[in-house]
């Protein structure tokens, strides 16, 4: 059956979602050669895994690669995962916690309602823009740049310097993808060099000139001996701003094609965009999952479904699967703006819980609030075509008019 799982083809990835039906009637667990990973297609066992501890996103707090019978990456790969391996996503105990305490401070919820009005802000003076032009790409012109500013000035990157940001998280993102390609491990590689290379320059900036933004705060507490590292303060900022953008970059996109394509769906959201937006977004996220896959390492013998999964395995979360499993989720695979009872898991769980999920949601929830007041008529001026990317799912571009 896990043979149904290739993420290589173009069909599949277009639409993954009949294969995972499949997946999940055939079992809880599949082998899949190409990929090294047993594939966990059921809701109730991603959602347990998130959370078992049996489980890591890393190993090397416990084992070497060859203890573990892992090959070590290639050495010309270092840059990236120096910059990768030092981000708390990619970090077990002591060392998440340790972080993600620090940064946290900067995601409350009382932290992020203070953003409001600069999320606002930023919204309509993007919305303004593509309604002045009659239209045009929504991803470039909305979807985009709205998360990466908000990221941006978090952060305190100088507005001149944020153009450089998408084109190297990108690169970075490629990584993430399930056998890279060596062309795609080059820029990679060159991208991770690059961003290093200037956070080093403005965390020394920020040293001599501290500001008001989140950088300087990790600055003041690696000063005050709150144990990060220069290292995992770079490595923090780019995770922050990967993460930070790239699934609320794809949500907004897919999530307009979806509801272009269930005009419904789409009459119901403009005709109560006030009652019906917080379970829409919720909806979105878990319809067509920006997020396809996540992996965890196996640091203990488990059992999933009567098979065992040795210590040494690498398990494929299915989380797109998960969000269309019919056990946890009534007529799955029909979008329902109005949906109240939707455990999703597009956000994760467990100690690696999306830290930005309140921003996301403000995010979202803002900017398709500004397109469906400040353009009632939007349609789609082109079939838009999907990046040939599983893992992080996304379109290239979104053609619109009003």
């Amino acid at each position: 059956m896990a043979a149904l799982f290739d993420p290589s083809s173009p069909a599949f990835v277009a639409d993954p979602y009949p294969a995972f039906a499949q997946l999940r009637a055939e079992g809880r667990a599949h082998y899949n050669a190409p990929t090294r990973q047993w594939l966990i297609p059921r809701h109730a066992d991603v959602s347990a895994l998130l959370r078992d501890r049996r489980l890591g996103r890393t190993y090397l707090h416990r084992f070497t690669h060859e203890e573990f019978g892992r090959t070590p990456p290639l050495a010309a790969h270092e840059p990236f995962h120096t910059l990768n391996d030092h981000g708390m996503l990619d970090l077990e105990p002591p060392d998440h916690p340790r972080i993600r305490r620090l940064v946290s401070k900067a995601f409350t919820p009382r932290t992020v309602e203070q953003l409001a009005p600069t999320v606002h802000r930023l919204a309509a003076k993007l919305v303004d823009e593509l309604c002045a032009a009659g239209g045009g790409d929504l991803l470039a012109m909305v979807a985009e740049p709205l998360p990466v500013a908000v990221i941006a000035e978090m952060l305190g990157i100088p507005p001149a310097d944020r153009p450089l940001l998408r084109p190297w998280s990108a690169d970075i993102c490629g990584m993430y993808e399930l056998n890279p390609p060596a062309a795609v491990a080059e820029r990679a590689v060159r991208a991770s060099v690059e961003f290093t290379a200037y956070l080093r320059e403005l965390i020394a900036e920020r040293r001599k000139d501290p500001g008001s933004d989140l950088i300087s705060a990790l600055i003041a507490a690696h000063d005050r001996g709150e144990r990060l590292s220069e290292q995992e303060l770079i490595s923090t900022c780019v995770l922050l701003l990967n993460a930070g953008h790239e699934a609320t970059v794809n949500t907004t996109a897919g999530g307009w094609w979806t509801l272009l394509s269930n005009p419904g769906q789409l009459a119901a959201l403009r005709a109560d965009p006030e009652g019906l937006l917080p379970t829409a977004v919720e909806e979105l996220m878990r319809y067509d999952t920006p997020l396809q896959l996540f992996e965890r390492w196996v640091l203990d013998d488990i059992e999933v479904g009567g098979i065992e999964i040795p210590r040494g395995s690498e398990v494929a979360l299915l989380f797109g699967s998960a969000n269309r499993d019919p056990a946890v989720f009534d007529r799955p695979d029909r979008l329902d703006l109005g949906r109240k009872d939707n455990p999703h898991v597009t956000l994760g769980a467990g100690i690696h819980y999306c830290l930005g999920a309140p921003l996301a949601r403000l995010e979202l929830a803002t900017s398709f609030g500004e397109l469906l007041r400040r353009a009632p008529g939007l349609r789609l001026a082109a079939e838009p075509e999907r990046k040939p990317n599983f893992v992080i799912r996304g379109l290239k571009e979104l053609l619109v008019e009003l």
